[in-house]
């Protein structure tokens, strides 16, 4: 049966129009803290969600400077705080908030370095005092809660000449991968996935505080569904060994299992 030339040229423009739907990109600004899980997850996403990602990373506070400076995306996945602030700017969609994963604070070392004792207080202390040098993200998510931990130790004087700030977490991770620097401190999920370097351990529960990453997608997204499926998987339960395995936690919702 021969189907008459107007329909066929409707049907093959509606099946070309679907085929580009399928292959628009989500465009995908995440913080470096959930760069790991991301970056594991990311084939198994683009089939679960059937679209192509296009993912970018950097720091919550890099990020959130070029979404207010009108950066276009479809999915941020920030600090909770950072992200908040930018549901309250009317950047992204109130509804589409939803946590995904937190993590501690750690310090990490060259491969094959002796790791420093960090257990305690005290231990720690020494530690930083005795370190040739040490790194973390001038804008990282840490910064603050390391900043606060020097001052009740009473050190922040003693080692601010040994601090090296860096714009990235890749520069910190290579600093120290490369003997230029003794310490890394920054978040566990950093530290665990990256070459070169080896986690020592968490900071001490007197100065251990966690970064929480959440997912929403933008106000102005063309692609809200897809960016909501997105943010779906990454919340999934099934995925919690990828965050467990990377040094987070995933957060559970209510109604859910891990």
């Amino acid at each position: 049966m021969r189907i008459p030339v107007g329909i066929a040229i409707a049907l093959s423009l509606l099946f070309a129009s679907q085929a580009g739907s399928q292959a628009t990109q989500i465009r995908v600004l995440c913080s470096n803290g959930l760069k790991a899980v991301v970056e594991e997850l990311h084939s198994r996403a683009e089939r679960e969600i059937g679209r192509p990602l296009g993912i970018e990373f950097g720091t919550s506070v890099s990020i959130r400077q070029r979404i207010q400076s009108g950066e276009t995306f479809d999915v941020a996945i920030l600090s909770s705080e950072v992200l908040d602030d930018l549901i309250k700017a009317a950047k992204i969609g109130a509804g589409t908030r939803t946590d995904l994963g937190r993590s501690g604070i750690g310090i990490g070392v060259r491969s094959g370095a002796p790791k420093p004792a960090i257990a305690t207080v005290e231990a720690l202390k020494t530690t930083l005092l005795n370190a040739k040098s040490m790194t973390w993200v001038e804008a990282g998510a840490s910064r603050v809660h390391i900043d606060k931990m020097l001052g009740e130790l009473g050190i922040a004087k003693d080692v601010q000449p040994k601090i090296v700030l860096t714009q990235q977490v890749d520069q910190s991770i290579a600093i120290v991968a490369g003997g230029k620097a003794d310490l890394i401190i920054t978040l566990i999920s950093e530290i665990v996935p990256a070459k070169g370097i080896e986690y020592v351990g968490p900071l001490p529960p007197k100065f251990q505080n966690y970064v929480n990453l959440a997912g929403g997608v933008s106000a102005n997204s063309k692609n809200v569904e897809s960016g909501r499926a997105l943010i779906k998987f990454l919340s999934a339960p099934s995925v919690a060994p990828v965050y467990k395995s990377k040094g987070m936690e995933l957060v559970v919702l209510p109604g859910k299992s891990p």
